[in-house]
């Protein structure tokens, strides 16, 4: 499975769900996640892999330092994972 699957699949659920997601472009700044998913009441940011792909290095050191200024940041390489992250 591709990640652009998964990413299509968390698209749908969160617009099922009655949320938006906006796909973000980070200018000067690598390793941050793929899209921001807001919901009633909550709002994570998500990294999207393919099935069994870790996250790099750059990577793991942004989604930490936003995870320190409060923000709920996701790594998901499912189907399954976008419903977990979404309940």
């Amino acid at each position: 499975m591709r990640e652009s699957a998964i990413e299509k699949y968390l698209v749908e659920r969160v617009k099922a769900l009655g949320g938006e997601v906006r796909k973000v472009r980070w200018i000067g700044r690598n390793g941050a996640p793929d899209r921001l998913a807001m919901l009633p009441g909550k709002t994570l940011w998500v990294e999207l892999k393919a099935p069994g792909e870790k996250c790099r290095p750059h990577q793991i050191r942004e989604h930490e330092r936003m995870r320190r200024m409060g923000q709920r940041v996701e790594v998901v390489d499912s189907f399954e994972g976008v419903d977990e992250v979404l309940a």
